[in-house]
């Protein structure tokens, strides 16, 4: 979704005030759990639903 809203991970971080190497972690799909407003900050940035960023495995 970054790559098709052609946004960088520090440009994200910064919108959503968050550190780059917290949202590296989300990223890489190493974080145990994601709080809503995060969510919510991140597909606010992104224009998009939390469905398109996220998957069940």
């Amino acid at each position: 979704m970054m790559a098709k809203r052609k946004i960088s991970l520090g440009e994200l971080a910064t919108a959503i005030e968050l550190t780059p190497a917290n949202l590296s972690i989300l990223k890489t799909g190493k974080a145990k759990a994601v709080r809503f407003s995060t969510l919510e900050a991140i597909c606010k940035a992104l224009d998009c639903q939390p469905g398109d960023i996220l998957e069940y495995k």
